[in-house]
């Protein structure tokens, strides 16, 4: 079992991969696989901030400590788009662009329409958030390394789109709630009876649902929730899975990792913290486990 590879990207055929922020790669990463980032906006209060840039999830938390607000999150607008891409294009580049799920965010048709202007760009609807739309810009570096074009990589990452698992067991309903995602009385009932529910994201479109509630501590939820979703499916691809949470203590990721490696023999477990994007709506304390199968 290792924790990291070495593994470098080397600019074939003149494509340059991106993501939104919520892809929620660290720096390591990004730099490992060349994944240019344009982040998401984030308005709390009066002012707006860039995802990751001039904000963190820890400042979303100290503002709802103090002053009871939530953020919004704006999407990237078609003109942003453009002039982001446009560095690229107009030297003959082609860009492939990862969006967050359609169902969450305009930003993948606002990239769409940017791409039918410029020409040369290839967005992609992850249909996933998080370390989700992670795992594809990885599998996209992958085939940039062995030489593939960018119309067949988009191609073949439309394919896989639906092997991506993304789950979180929320700790807390608290944030959902301020957030006016979840009623007062689902979030009372779910404090006193001590429930964690896992919401999980549809391979549609990208939206949040909740699937099975689990009951008691967190370390005893984590622990089973991450069982749960390893003994779930029978062809997990074993290159690499992410621990990815919105600031959680490092013995429960420690705890995780331990019950993936009693499970699975992944070549990587990677650990990443949520941006502004995810912990706004998740609150502390979220943590999920995110992979692809075959």
């Amino acid at each position: 079992m290792i924790d990291t590879i070495n593994f470098e990207v080397k600019m074939v055929g003149k494509i340059v991969l991106s993501a939104d922020s919520t892809c929620d790669l660290d720096d390591m990463l990004k730099e490992r696989y060349q994944v240019n980032i344009r982040p998401l906006h984030v308005i709390l209060g009066n002012d707006q901030y860039k995802d990751g840039m001039d904000i963190t999830a820890d400042d979303i938390y100290n503002a709802y400590s103090r002053y009871h607000i939530i953020p919004k999150t704006a999407a990237i607008n078609v003109q942003e788009f453009i002039d982001y891409f446009k560095k690229w294009t107009d030297e003959g580049y082609s860009v492939i662009h990862f969006n967050l799920g359609s169902g969450l965010s305009s930003s993948y048709q606002n990239c769409c329409i940017a791409a039918q202007e410029l020409g040369n760009v290839y967005p992609i609807d992850s249909c996933s958030l998080s370390t989700g739309t992670g795992l594809l810009a990885i599998e996209a570096a992958e085939r940039i390394a062995q030489g593939m074009e960018a119309p067949k990589i988009v191609q073949e990452i439309n394919d896989i789109k639906a092997e991506v698992h993304a789950s979180f067991i929320i700790d807390t309903l608290e944030f959902l709630h301020a957030g006016g995602r979840c009623s007062a009385l689902a979030a009372l009932g779910a404090n006193i009876l001590n429930i964690k529910p896992c919401i999980e994201v549809d391979i549609a479109d990208g939206k949040m649902s909740v699937g099975k509630k689990y009951r008691g501590t967190l370390d005893k939820v984590l622990k089973q929730y991450t069982a749960d979703k390893l003994e779930q499916y029978p062809n997990i691809k074993l290159d690499r899975i992410f621990i990815t949470h919105s600031g959680i203590s490092q013995e429960r990721i420690d705890l995780v990792k331990k019950t993936i490696q009693d499970i699975a023999g992944f070549r990587e477990i990677l650990v990443t913290r949520a941006g502004c994007t995810i912990s706004s709506h998740c609150g502390p304390n979220t943590l999920g486990v995110l992979f692809m199968t075959e």
